[in-house]
């Protein structure tokens, strides 16, 4: 009897040792997080992000797709876009030259533009993001790279799906010209600017993930449902692998 008790006595206390052994790392992981936190720092996130790039010029309908991706697959859409002009109406000390630079229809300096999305990216408990109307350039694709990097931990971190929207100029500029969604870049003399910078500085970045063999390129003309068929497959041959 009394080796019974003894028996039982030992395992209780086993049992009691573990699980405040447990409770106490889980309450060190989560002083750890606030401290790091307090101090700005965003600790790596559990899962290796899932990181899709969209690319295609203004109108090309990259944006009605990624509404469609997120519904269908739960991805986090971030569009750098949306992310510069909340930046502007945000007054913040960037704004003032993200207006300027987006009116000439030029590129935003890279540091500005990944400073925004990574910002998004720790915020998020999402781990599949969609990030829409970015890499514009080669030194964005650089810059974004090698931050993300650092983030991680990790080295050479790229994308693992880069979607292209190819469209016809003319019809990218009717769709531009027709939406009526008050942005500032939608004037015929801006998408002109801009179409002219995507061909001279988006196309060198299309064709170094189509090197990669990371690139899958959409014919942009259709319904938004005959466009999203050839959308679909391509999320779903990840699905399970991904979550």
């Amino acid at each position: 009897m009394w080796r019974r008790v003894a028996s039982l006595s030992s395992s209780v206390s086993s049992s009691f040792l573990a699980q405040t052994a447990s409770r106490l790392n889980t309450w060190e992981s989560l002083t750890t997080g606030i401290a790091q936190q307090a101090k700005g720092v965003i600790a790596p996130k559990e899962k290796t992000p899932f990181i899709t790039f969209v690319l295609g010029g203004p109108g090309s309908g990259k944006g009605t797709q990624c509404i469609k991706i997120v519904e269908t697959f739960g991805f986090a859409h971030l569009s750098a876009g949306d992310l510069l002009r909340r930046e502007i109406a945000s007054k913040s000390a960037d704004g003032a030259m993200i207006l300027n630079t987006i009116k000439e229809g030029k590129i935003v300096p890279s540091q500005v533009t990944v400073k925004l999305i990574q910002k998004e990216m720790e915020l998020s408990y999402n781990h599949k993001f969609l990030i829409d109307g970015f890499p514009r350039t080669e030194e964005n694709r650089v810059s974004f790279e090698r931050i993300l990097s650092e983030w991680q931990s990790q080295i050479g971190v790229e994308p693992n799906v880069v979607l292209f929207f190819d469209c016809p100029e003319e019809e990218m500029v009717k769709r531009v010209l027709n939406r009526n969604e008050g942005r500032v870049d939608d004037n015929l003399e801006t998408i002109k600017k801009r179409l002219t910078v995507f061909q001279a500085l988006s196309l060198p970045v299309i064709n170094y993930y189509s090197e990669k063999g990371k690139l899958y390129t959409i014919k942009a003309i259709g319904t938004e449902d005959e466009i999203f068929e050839q959308v679909r497959p391509i999320f779903a041959a990840f699905e399970q692998t991904v979550g």
